[in-house]
Parts: C-alpha cells; sequence; structure tokens
C-alpha cells in the first residue's frame, strides 16, 4: 500500500498552483479576489512590498500538496488569508487561492473533517472580530454571508467526495458480483468434469469387477478406458486451473469444449457400457464460445445423468443446429433407477442457469413412455 506521503504530487495540483500564482501577478486580475475585511490598504514601500510577496505565495503555493495534504494546505492558506486581511495588503487575485483550498479539504480530506471544520469556524469567528475591532465597515450580515459562501464551497467539495466514494463502492459491488458469477461458472464446470469423468471411471471399474473371473481377456479394454477416461478428465481439470490462473478470465476457444467433441462424450459413454446414439440435424457453423460450452455441458451432464440412473437403458442424443438456435435433445428409454437431479444442487438446475444466461431454456421432465428427456434450447447469438 503506497502511503499518502510517498504519492507524487499530481500534475493537475501543480499546475492549479502555478496558474494561481501567474494571474496573481497579471494587471489584468491581480487585484480581483475575495475580501471581507476591507481595511484601508497598508501603504507600498519596500518591506511592504516584501509581505505582499510573500503573503501572496502563501495564498497560492500550498495549492501543490492540496490533494495529498488538504488539511495542512488550508490551515497556510488559511492563515495567510486572515493576515491579508488584517493587514488590509495585498491585494491579490491569490485569495481565491483560500477557496480552492477550502474546497480541497472538502473533497479529499478523510479523517478529523469535523475537527478541522470546528476550526475553521472558529478562526473565522476571531478574524471577524478582530476586523470589527479594526474599524472593518462590514455588519454581521456581510460576516455571515461570508461564511455561508465558505461553507458552500467546502459543501460542494464534500459533495464531490462523497460522489467518488458511491463511485468507488460500485465499481467494487460490482467486482464482488463479477468474482461471484465467475466463482459459480468455474464451480459448475469443476462439476460437470468432475462428475461426468469420475461416474464413468465408476461404472467401467465395477464393470471390470463383474467379468474378471468370466472374461479376464475384457478386463483389459476396461482399464484401457478407465485410464483414457482420467485423462480426458485431466485435460479439462487442467484447462480450468488454466482459468483460474489467468485471473478468472474466461478459457480461449482452444481450451474450452466445443460442439464438435460431442462425439467423444458419446464414445466415452458407451465404454462405459451405455447404449448411446448420436444423431446431428443441419449444418453446425461458428458459435461464440460461451454457446459451444454450453451445449458441450448439457450433453456431458445428461449422459453423466444416464450412466447414473438409467444404466443400461438406450439413450439418444439429437443435436438440431438452426439459423438461431441449437437444439440439443437427450432421451433414454426404459424405466429410471433414480432421479437425476445432479448432487449438491448442481446438476440440471446448473445447466438452467447456464442455459437462461444465454436467454436459452433447458427442460428436463420423465417421459409418458418411460425414460427420461432433457430439451435445451440455445440462441446462438452472433458468433465472434
Amino acid at each position: 500500500m503506497v502511503r499518502r506521503r510517498d504519492r507524487p504530487v499530481p500534475l493537475q495540483d501543480i499546475a492549479l498552483a502555478a496558474g494561481v500564482t501567474v494571474l496573481a501577478f497579471v494587471p489584468t486580475v491581480a487585484h480581483i479576489g475575495p475580501e471581507i475585511g476591507d481595511l484601508p490598504r497598508q501603504q507600498a514601500g519596500t518591506s511592504g512590498a516584501v509581505l505582499g510577496l510573500v503573503l501572496t505565495l502563501t495564498l497560492c503555493l500550498p495549492l501543490v500538496v492540496r490533494s495529498r495534504w488538504p488539511a495542512g494546505c488550508v490551515l497556510v492558506i488559511g492563515g495567510g488569508f486572515a493576515v491579508s486581511q488584517v493587514l488590509g495588503y495585498p491585494d491579490t487575485f491569490a485569495k481565491v487561492g483560500f477557496l480552492l483550498a477550502l474546497y480541497a479539504a472538502g473533497a479529499h480530506l478523510a479523517r478529523f473533517r469535523l475537527v478541522l471544520a470546528a476550526v475553521l469556524t472558529t478562526s473565522y469567528v476571531v478574524l471577524a472580530a478582530v476586523l470589527h475591532e479594526l474599524g472593518s465597515p462590514q455588519q454581521f450580515l456581510d460576516y455571515l454571508a461570508f461564511y455561508l459562501l465558505l461553507a458552500v464551497v467546502w459543501l460542494v467539495g464534500s459533495g464531490v467526495r462523497r460522489w467518488r466514494a458511491e463511485g468507488a463502492e460500485r465499481e467494487r459491488l460490482a467486482a464482488e458480483v463479477a468474482t461471484a458469477a465467475e466463482r459459480a461458472r468455474i464451480a459448475r464446470d469443476l462439476h460437470d468434469v468432475v462428475t461426468h469423468h469420475v461416474t464413468a471411471m465408476v461404472v467401467q471399474a465395477d464393470a471390470a469387477q463383474f467379468v474378471f473371473d468370466t472374461a479376464p481377456a475384457s478386463v483389459e479394454g476396461g482399464l484401457t478406458a478407465i485410464s483414457e477416461t482420467g485423462r480426458r478428465a485431466l485435460t479439462e481439470l487442467r484447462a480450468l486451473l488454466d482459468v483460474l490462473e489467468a485471473t478468472g478470465d474466461s478459457p480461449t476457444p482452444a481450451t474450452t469444449p466445443t460442439l464438435g467433441r460431442l462425439s467423444d462424450l458419446v464414445e466415452q459413454a458407451r465404454l462405459s457400457g451405455q447404449p448411446v446414439e448420436l444423431v446431428e440435424q443441419g449444418t453446425s457453423g461458428p458459435q461464440p464460445v460461451d454457446v459451444e460450452l454450453t451445449a458441450y455441458r448439457v450433453v456431458q451432464e445428461t449422459l453423466t445423468n444416464a450412466i447414473k440412473y438409467a444404466a443400461g437403458q438406450p439413450t439418444t442424443v439429437r443435436v438440431r443446429h438452426g439459423d438461431e438456435h441449437v437444439e440439443i435433445e437427450v432421451t433414454t428409454t426404459g424405466a429410471a433407477t433414480g432421479t437425476p437431479v445432479g448432487s449438491g444442487g448442481r446438476g440440471l438446475s446448473g445447466l438452467r442457469e447456464r442455459v437462461r444466461m444465454l436467454d436459452g431454456e433447458l427442460v428436463a421432465e420423465p417421459r409418458p413412455e418411460g425414460g427420461f428427456r432433457v430439451r435445451a434450447l440455445i440462441p446462438m447469438g452472433s458468433a465472434e
């Protein structure tokens, strides 16, 4: 964390201080500035000229640190302003620096705001009393009006500070929402990858145990299928880890599962002993990455549920490529041995959320003639 005193001086503060200083010596505007005392101007001698120069620089140069040390800036410039009013000299544009410092204190000061406001108010009351004793022609209402002007300047700065704080809070909340959404997306991906592949490996291992004594030769095929499934799982998990290391960026098309790899899912399910038929209708064109990934996850999750809850039952994966939508329908026949709701609420409910985020819809329901049916309609959007 960079401390305030270690931060570089903002260029706009340097430019502001330089601008006010230059204008303080420009004859056209040099005598324009806020006044409250209206005491007779001191005679300009050598000492008076030097004092006027010192007061002018005191009213201008501290603006360089108005953002870094707003309290110190307004106290120094306020002191210079009070001295200039009491002495009646100089009559200079540099007195505008007091208003700018007051605004900066309202806009940038984070702590002890009430203390500083009390100090400035008390100092102003003392200044008004001193000016009255010195014979200032100003009346109570004049002092009150000038104080209200100073208060308005402070409040404008405070309003800007609140506006900036609210903007920063909105950005923080938006970042938290984006982070939560990204975590939920990665959690869904992990669920889909781990559940699908581990389920397939468990089924393949169980099948190998059943035929270990009766058909030892087929065990080798089962172990090969388990090995291939494990490698696929590791590949997809590495891709998800790459996304995590990339600070939550979306997967690139090179690592994202696509519709072109549906045949791999079908083949893996067949190796697990599930009779699966893949039917594709229409021509698959270029799709946005989110559409490709969501369609892949729909098929992956439904095949996982088919292996878990309708093992050995004929399963059909039908993909229709339309002009505006990709339609995916996965059906199983026969009586299911369970309800494919997914573990931890992330199965079909997670798929519905995925599809809904793309303005699509997903329907999962038992078939009247037996079995289960999952249908997803995913808008294609604009392919990039």
